[in-house]
Order: structure tokens, then C-alpha cells, then sequence
């Protein structure tokens, strides 16, 4: 099945690619992109079962949105900037194919696998929830704008975002079941960020994850919450994103 992209920039210029969270697409992470295309090849894309990437089968494991990203890729050399759960496939990427990964940025990647973990999450609420998987994305998305903004959004609009529940359900499933990445495997730069303003589990969990991984680099952005990426594009650029670069020097491709 078809995994809908777009790439911004000279296509000469080295590659970035930015990966979306759980419930998001391509678009939540288009002022992040703009803030780098007049000196990068960005590629975003909408993970499968998200987006324009829907109607998708699945699988939704990490095995997968690793494959996704490395078709993308298509043998080029990139740096990874992963969002939420798109961390997650940074990381495996990263692990896995440290030749196509050159670095990689995460922001406020869970860690649900792990027994500290909060079952208190929106993630772990959605995947708890009675009912069918469009009655998890409608928990989830709840949990993550309020019951207000959910209701006030186009019926045709709820319906699509509850059409995804299958991915949601599918990949935090796997998410808790099933380690994606090893520490051990991630020898490239790393970025590690998390919002001062954001929850605790994710500001405890960026640490213990910037501790776990060789060389990698800790920082909170102030006054920043879960969504950085589109609240504070350019913060998360400057204190994130170019001193990877910084750090990898041109070109990585």
C-alpha cells in the first residue's frame, strides 16, 4: 500500500526527514519543515494507517514504519527528526540502519515498553478503552485537545481521525508489548528533547532515554509542552536540530 510523501527544497541539498506522532500527519510537522527547507531536502510523510497514507491493512509494528521510512529514503543519507512516537522509528531506524540514518532528534518519545511507564497515559488509556478501535482514536484525541475542541471539530473531520484508530491501537499495542530499539545499536548523534511545561513521565523519560544512548545530547525547551514541533518551531530548530547539524558537519549526505 501506498505511503503518501512530499519533499521540500533543492533536491541537491542534504536530506532530513521528519516522522509524526501517534493520531498526526505530515501536516502537524509543516512549520517545523519550513523553517528548514531553504537548506535541506525535507521529507515528510503520513505514516501508515495516518492521513493520506488511509485506507492501510497494517501491520502497524516498528518493523514496518522502519521499512516505510527506509523506502522513502530510498538509499539516500539522512538525518531523522522524530516527534512522539515517531522518535520510536528514529530510533529503530537509527539502530538498523546506521548507514541511511546520519543523526537523528527526538522529542517526547514514549518508552512504553518499560515497567516504570505510566498506565496513565492517553496512549495507554486508548489502548485500554472499551470498544472498538474508532472508539480508542476518539479517547485518545479527547485526552489530547479536550472534550470542547473534539466536539466542536466537523463530523466529517471526527470521523476520519476515529477511521485511524486502527493504526493508534495497532502501534501502541506493539509499542508496550515490544522493545523497539536497542540502546546498544544506536551509535549515531542524538538529540534528546522534552518540553519544560510538558507531563513528568515524558521530561522522566527523555532523561533516562539521553542517559541510556551513547553521546546523546539532553535538552528542555522552555516553556514548550508535547507539541514543540508546531508551537515552537523555531526553538525546536535552534536548540535541537542545529546543533545536530552543528555536530555532524556538511554534508552527511
Amino acid at each position: 500500500m501506498t505511503i503518501w510523501s512530499e519533499e521540500a527544497g533543492d533536491p541537491g541539498h542534504p536530506l532530513i526527514a521528519i516522522v509524526h506522532g501517534a493520531m498526526d500527519r505530515s501536516s502537524g510537522m509543516l512549520r517545523l519543515s519550513r523553517r528548514l527547507d531553504d537548506r535541506f531536502r525535507v521529507l515528510r510523510y503520513d505514516r501508515r494507517g495516518y492521513g493520506r497514507s488511509t485506507p492501510h491493512d497494517g501491520p502497524f509494528d516498528m518493523p514496518s514504519q522502519v521499512d516505510d521510512l527506509m523506502g522513502l529514503l530510498a538509499g539516500r543519507r539522512a538525518v531523522v527528526i522524530g516527534h512522539s512516537y515517531g522518535g520510536n522509528v528514529a530510533l529503530a531506524a537509527a539502530g538498523s540502519h546506521p548507514d541511511l540514518v546520519a543523526g537523528i532528534v527526538v522529542y517526547e518519545t514514549p518508552m512504553s515498553w518499560q515497567p516504570w511507564w505510566p498506565g496513565t497515559t492517553a496512549g495507554a488509556v486508548a489502548v485500554a478503552a472499551e470498544g472498538g478501535t474508532e472508539d480508542a482514536a476518539e479517547a485518545f484525541m479527547r485526552r489530547l485537545i479536550g472534550n470542547a475542541r473534539w466536539e466542536s471539530l466537523p463530523e466529517r473531520t471526527r470521523l476520519t481521525r476515529r477511521a485511524e484508530g486502527a493504526a493508534l491501537v495497532g502501534e501502541l499495542a506493539d509499542l508496550r508489548a515490544n522493545a523497539p530499539w536497542d540502546p546498544a545499536d544506536v551509535t549515531v548523534p542524538a538529540m534528546v528533547g522534552y518540553g519544560t511545561d510538558g507531563r513528568s513521565h515524558h521530561r522522566t523519560g527523555m532523561a533516562r532515554m539521553a542517559a541510556a544512548l551513547h553521546g546523546a545530547t539532553l535538552v528542555g525547551l522552555e516553556g514548550c509542552r508535547h507539541d514543540a514541533p508546531t508551537s515552537h518551531p523555531a526553538d525546536f530548530c535552534h536548540h535541537l536540530v542545529e546543533p545536530l547539524l552543528q555536530r555532524l558537519g556538511p554534508p552527511w549526505a
